[in-house]
């Protein structure tokens, strides 16, 4: 927690897309925390403290037996809450309202009408597009609350008590799909809760400069660096804060883009000088997987063979007492979900809750309280290159969950070569800044086709290039024909093995949480 700033709490009841609230408060400089509903005892609130509170929205019925609650010490904090879709809905059932179970459902884009005046719509329209998701429905309100909007198919659209600073809203303000939502969220942080947005990344540099230097004191730090944006922010951040008492290992596993190895060692050795080891372990990572087609097998032989190196190199080089990493904040989110949440599992290429108990380094966690474009912020702040800071996400095993099926080193060079090839075209056009992320898959398919007077069997390349704010949500990008047709172009005529290009065009809609 960040003692330095005011705090809202975000009490989680479920929802896919809870971590949403959050990005939407970071961006209007609001520090915030997400924490489940069945976590804030034990003098939790007292020690937290926050200014306001939100209430999520969620899965369940308040008809449930069991469903989720908030504290009531949430209620008597006299502080200013908003409750979302079920957030709203809680508020009404334990403040003395009622909700109605309902058959219909009332999900996607809805109108509401602005029928009394109120802070939370202050500077909005007498109509405003939302998004709604709910089944269950206010139909009887607390004492003291009063109808501030409703919809063709929600009268109790949007609450308030003015009095007690106490909001309901039946739809998702959080979701890009409601464009006044920011403004609304806006609204309640800073007029009605009265926080000035002190959240800034330099401010956050310089704390986390100190706690780092508090933390480590005089020891050592060992941290793997990946080339991705969040293990070379870490890398640049720790360096300025201890210097030489930290030790950069970067595994090459043979699993990375072109030239990208290259990049890495000249950026972090030439550049900022930091003392970096340079593991060349592709052969290493090819014969483990030699034979393996299932991608959960894939991403756990990656993972454990990278441990097993990172922990030889650390002995190498004289140990050390910490190992950093680049954990963002959506993974402590899903790693403290609760019971039965939509993301109690965390991804298994995350490394969130510790390392073998047999390396005996205690973790150093800087970025876990950002958010991935936080970071990119944060990187920009440190002056890190912004060819590093703007490159697309890219997942830990690499190309290994970009090549469906055995991983082989033909496969493994067809693909960086046509890998290369898309993105090149891609910034030739324009378009990478664009872009949220963008990558090539060499399907397991081979299909007969004819190149001059040749007749061919060769490898489908699958393209994929997505727009994103916040990587929760997302859409393909909309590309000209006259690009893909260069690009695919290319790819034919440059990489042996390929004779079929198809472009991707899925959507990643709210609420899903994965696509790698």
């Amino acid at each position: 927690m960040s003692a330095q700033h005011q705090h809202v709490l975000i009490v989680d009841f479920g929802s896919q897309v809870t971590q949403l609230i959050a990005r939407r408060l970071r961006e209007s400089g609001i520090y915030c925390e997400v924490h489940p509903y069945n976590r804030l005892g034990d003098g939790f609130l007292d020690h937290f403290a926050p200014k306001a509170v939100i209430l999520s929205g969620g899965p369940s019925s308040v008809h449930w037996a069991d469903s989720p609650r908030a504290p009531q010490e949430v209620f008597d904090l006299g502080v200013p809450i908003l409750g979302i879709c079920y957030g709203e809905q809680v508020i009404c059932d334990q403040l003395g309202g009622k909700v109605a179970a309902s058959e219909e459902r009332e999900f996607g884009r809805a109108e509401i009408e602005m029928i009394k005046d109120s802070p939370l719509f202050a500077g909005l329209a007498h109509s405003e597009t939302v998004w709604m998701s709910h089944g269950d429905k206010v139909v009887a309100l607390p004492e003291g609350f009063e109808v501030i909007a409703n919809s063709g198919n929600a009268p109790f659209a949007a609450i308030a008590n003015e009095k007690r600073k106490i909001y309901g809203v039946q739809f998702h303000p959080e979701v890009v799909h409601t464009p006044c939502g920011s403004t609304i969220l806006r609204n309640f942080t800073h007029s009605i809760a009265g926080l000035s947005g002190d959240w800034t990344m330099a401010a956050f540099r310089q704390e986390e400069i100190t706690k780092i230097r508090e933390q480590v004191g005089d020891k050592k730090v060992i941290c793997g660096l990946s080339g991705g944006v969040d293990s070379s922010v870490v890398a640049v951040l720790l360096h300025e804060a201890i210097g030489d008492q930290l030790t950069c290992v970067f595994v090459d596993t043979g699993l990375m883009r072109a030239n990208e190895a290259h990049e890495v060692v000249s950026l972090f050795r030439d550049h900022y000088n930091i003392p970096l080891v340079h593991v060349d372990a592709g052969d290493e990572f090819l014969g483990k997987l030699a034979g393996v087609s299932d991608p959960e097998k894939k991403r756990k032989i990656i993972g454990g063979l990278f441990i097993d190196i990172f922990e030889r190199e650390a002995k190498a080089v004289g140990g050390a007492d910490f190992l950093a990493q680049g954990t963002l904040y959506p993974d402590v989110i899903e790693s403290v979900s609760f019971d039965g949440g939509p993301s109690v599992t965390i991804k298994s290429h995350h490394n969130v809750g510790g390392l073998p108990a047999r390396m005996k380094m205690k973790l150093v966690e800087p970025l876990r309280e950002l958010f991935k474009d936080e970071v990119r912020s944060l990187g920009r702040e440190l002056g890190l290159n912004e060819k590093f800071v703007a490159r697309h996400p890219f997942p830990g095993p690499g190309l290994a969950i970009r090549i469906p099926g055995e991983i082989t080193p033909e496969r493994v060079a067809i693909l960086q070569k046509a890998d290369a090839i898309y993105l090149d075209e891609i910034k030739k056009a324009g378009l990478y800044d664009d872009i949220w992320q963008a990558f090539a898959v060499l399907l397991p398919v081979r299909t007969v086709g004819v190149m001059g007077d040749e007749r061919t069997y060769d490898y489908v390349l699958a393209l994929r290039a997505v727009t994103s704010t916040d990587g929760m949500t997302a859409d393909y990008f909309p590309f000209d024909h006259e690009v893909l047709g260069r690009m695919s172009t290319r790819i034919i005529n440059e990489v042996r093995g390929i004779n079929r290009v198809v472009y991707d065009v899925t959507s990643k809609p709210p609420g899903t949480i994965e696509w790698e």
